[in-house]
Formats: C-alpha cells, sequence, structure tokens
C-alpha cells in the first residue's frame, strides 16, 4: 500500500498563495518556489510517502506563452523536480512523481474534463515530447500521466514511454462516470493500453468524484490500481467557486474502503490537503 500525496495547489493556496493563473500551480516556479517546497514537506509529515511535482501545467508552450524563452521554461520545469527532491531528502525518505499534466491543462478551457482536443495521437505525441524528455531525465524516480481524460492521449503516452525506456511510469484517467473516462472511452479499454508494459508501475483513476471510484476499481485489471480522486465538493464554472462540503473523515474512510476493494495506491487530488492525507494514514493503519 502506497499513500499518495494531495492537492497541491489546494494546499499551496491555503499557504497563502494566489493561482488565479493559466500556469496554476506552475506560477509559483516564477513567484515563490520555496512555498512549493513547503507543500511537499507538509504532505509527507502528514504520511504521503510520495511527492507529485508542481509540472502538471508546467509546459514549454504554456511558460513560452507567458513570455518567456525556452530555455527558461526548461528550467523551470526542472525545478518543480528539484524543490520535490529538497524535500524528499528533508524528510528522509520518499518517492519523486513527475506531473506530466494532460494536453487540456495547457489549453486551460476545461479540455482535461473532456477530452475534446484539436490534436490526434500524432499531434499529442509532438506536443507532449519535449517535457517528457526533460522529465524523464531530471532526476524524478517516475512520471505521473495523470488527469488522463482521451484515449488518444494514453497512447501518445504510451508512444513517449517507449521512447525513455529506462523510466518507470503511473497512468491516471479522469472518468465521468463509474466505467468511462471522460471522452467515454471504457475505462476498462483504457487501463488495457499499459496492461503489459513493464514500465507501468501502476493505472488507476484521479481528479474523479470519489463516488465512481469503486466502480472504477472493479473494471481496472493487468495492472496495480491507484485512486486519487478529488474531494467531493463541484465545481461552480459560472461562479467559479467550490460547492459542497468536505470532509476529511469522510474521505479517510472511503480511501480505507478503495484500498479493501483493491487500490494499492491511494491519495488525493483537487480540494485534498493535507488533512485528508493525514486521515488516509489513520484510517489505513486502523484497518
Amino acid at each position: 500500500m502506497v499513500i499518495l500525496d494531495g492537492g497541491l495547489a489546494t494546499h499551496l493556496e491555503a499557504l497563502g498563495a494566489d493561482l488565479r493563473d493559466e500556469l496554476w500551480s506552475a506560477k509559483l516556479l516564477l513567484e515563490n518556489p520555496s512555498l512549493i517546497r513547503q507543500a511537499h514537506l507538509d504532505y509527507f509529515a502528514a504520511g504521503a510517502e510520495v511527492a507529485t511535482t508542481a509540472s502538471y501545467q508546467a509546459s514549454i508552450p504554456a511558460f513560452v506563452r507567458r513570455g518567456l524563452g525556452a530555455d527558461e521554461a526548461e528550467k523551470l520545469i526542472l525545478l518543480s523536480v528539484r524543490l520535490a527532491v529538497e524535500a524528499r531528502d528533508l524528510h528522509g525518505t520518499g518517492t519523486v512523481a513527475a506531473s506530466v499534466g494532460p494536453y487540456g491543462a495547457y489549453l486551460a478551457n476545461g479540455a482535461e474534463y473532456t477530452g475534446d482536443y484539436d490534436l490526434d495521437e500524432d499531434g499529442l505525441a509532438d506536443w507532449h515530447r519535449e517535457r517528457w524528455h526533460i522529465l524523464a531525465g531530471s532526476g524524478a524516480d517516475l512520471l505521473a500521466c495523470e488527469t488522463v481524460p482521451s484515449y488518444p492521449e494514453a497512447r501518445a503516452f504510451g508512444r513517449l514511454l517507449a521512447e525513455t525506456p529506462g523510466m518507470r511510469a503511473w497512468v491516471s484517467f479522469s472518468c465521468r462516470d463509474g466505467a468511462h473516462i471522460n471522452d467515454g472511452t471504457p475505462i476498462e479499454d483504457a487501463a488495457a493500453l499499459f496492461a503489459g508494459n513493464p514500465q507501468v508501475i501502476a493505472v488507476g483513476v484521479n481528479c474523479t468524484a470519489p463516488r465512481h471510484v469503486p466502480g472504477l476499481i472493479g473494471r481496472i485489471d493487468g495492472k496495480p490500481v491507484m485512486a486519487y480522486p478529488n474531494s467531493g465538493e463541484a465545481w461552480d464554472a459560472a461562479g467559479r467557486r467550490w460547492l459542497g462540503p468536505t470532509d476529511p473523515v469522510e474521505f479517510g474512510e472511503a480511501a480505507a474502503g478503495w484500498h479493501a476493494a483493491g487500490a494499492a495506491f491511494v491519495g488525493g487530488c483537487c480540494r485534498t490537503t493535507p488533512e485528508h492525507i493525514r486521515q488516509i494514514r489513520e484510517h489505513l493503519k486502523a484497518g
């Protein structure tokens, strides 16, 4: 059983960061990198065994769109890994997973929740390639291909894995219900892309409503399963706010159930905090 961390941006906001920006948490790679290191440390202290880097939104095109040069953008992507490594070393143990966010995160139009892209598989492989190779050579322990909403994007990640044969990864899909990823592909078909790939250590779901997790876990075969859903709150796009309560204790109870159902990696995504991870740890220890 591996306990993952929780929402990096959520905790950064709790620490005082203003992330109202297309770069999201990657904005702090420019403005306040030490706060990112502190957030990783807080998650380790809460019981997380993995630090997922602040590179989810940190693509070369996103930084170039901000006005930076490609060389500076590469340095910032590498910085995201260095901060997590520093936090891990200060804590004394842990794994660093370099976040590879989906193309939809760059679009900043909600496409990571639909998989509605303007690129095909070839275009997606080309778009991801430069950052992929930077992160694969960054010193991270593995790549976290996360919030993947699209079957063609998952195939593109499979092609990039073949270009970096010494690198391990996990692949985690964002899902619209208890049976399908966000573009409508059955989760069984999406997960099957990686069932025979020795570089992939786990396949699962994230950035998904917790109520869908039990059904999704039961449909994934061939690899250890991971589950790190959102807190359970719903995003009000019109009002630009989160709605609904979130109880870390209930989340910890639910996580124990996901583990019992077969999830070997458990953590949180959007709107989860170090307290959610602490509750996961407590409920798993109690079990």
